[in-house]
């Protein structure tokens, strides 16, 4: 899989998980941010903590 399509993966990913807004979020912050939804953090509260 090309480094396009696993970004276009972890953007649906995050999708489905609730993460909005993932479009301008780094492949990175993506997973870090699916990461902490998957431990039990909130979607928007895991986004803002990758952001900072």
């Amino acid at each position: 899989m090309s480094g396009r399509e696993q970004l276009h993966d972890l953007r649906q990913q995050a999708h489905k998980a609730g993460i909005e807004g993932n479009s301008k979020m780094t492949e990175r912050d993506l997973r870090k941010a699916l990461n902490k939804v998957d431990k039990g953090m909130s979607p928007q509260q895991a986004k803002q903590q990758v952001k900072r």
